[in-house]
C-alpha cells in the first residue's frame, strides 16, 4: 500500500491483472427517473438476487453513451435517449474465490460512467438479458431502504447525485473515430 498525508490508496502492482498492469473495467449505466420513481433491473448475481441501475459494460467499437442505449435496452427491453452525464465513478469490488484461494479471488476496479435521460417505448416481444429478473420502478425511499440489496454502492450514489441535479453535457465525453472503427480483433 502506498500512502498519502489524507488517503491511503491500494497499490495498484497488487490487482490480478496481467504482468501486474491495472485495468479499470468500463462500464456505463441509466439512471432513470420518471414521475419520482427510478428504474432498477433484479438481476441474479453470485451474491444473490441483487438490484442494479440498467447497466453494464463498454464494448468494444462503441462511445459510452451508444453503450448505455444498448444496455439499457438488453437489461429492461426499452430504448434509452441519454441526455447528461450524471458522473463518473470510480469504485472497487472484491470477491473471494470459491475455496478461499487467491487465484480464484476477484479484485475488479470499474470506472462508471452513468446517464440520465429519456426512456422510449419498449421494444415487442425482446427478452430481457440473461440473469435479468425484472424491472422495477422504486422510489428515493425504497432504494434507499433496500442498500442491502443494492449490486454496487453505485446504485444509491447516481440516483442521490440525480436527485441533487448533477448534469453535465454529453459532449464532455469524446470518443475518438479510431474507436468507432475498432472491429475486435486483435
Amino acid at each position: 500500500m502506498r500512502a498519502t498525508p489524507d488517503l491511503v490508496t491500494p497499490d495498484p502492482m497488487s490487482h490480478n491483472t496481467p504482468a501486474g498492469r491495472w485495468k479499470p473495467s468500463v462500464t456505463v449505466a441509466a439512471i432513470i427517473e420518471r414521475d419520482g420513481r427510478y428504474l432498477l433491473i433484479e438481476e441474479h448475481t453470485p451474491e444473490g438476487l441483487r438490484l442494479n441501475n440498467p447497466a453494464g459494460h463498454l464494448d468494444p467499437g462503441e462511445s459510452p453513451a451508444d453503450g448505455v442505449v444498448r444496455e439499457t435496452l438488453e437489461e429492461t427491453a426499452h430504448r434509452f435517449t441519454p441526455t447528461n452525464l450524471v458522473g463518473v465513478y470510480l469504485s472497487r469490488f472484491q470477491r473471494a474465490g470459491k475455496a478461499g484461494a487467491e487465484a480464484g479471488d476477484e479484485d475488479i476496479t470499474y470506472l462508471r460512467f452513468a446517464f440520465c435521460g429519456e426512456l422510449g417505448e419498449s421494444v415487442p416481444g425482446l427478452a430481457l438479458d440473461t440473469g435479468i429478473v425484472r424491472t422495477l420502478w422504486l422510489t428515493p425511499e425504497e432504494i434507499r431502504a433496500s442498500v442491502l440489496r443494492h449490486r454496487s454502492p453505485l446504485v444509491l450514489r447516481c440516483m442521490e447525485d440525480h436527485l441533487a441535479g448533477q448534469r453535465y453535457p454529453l459532449a464532455l465525453i469524446q470518443t475518438d473515430a479510431s474507436v468507432v472503427l475498432f472491429s475486435g480483433a486483435s
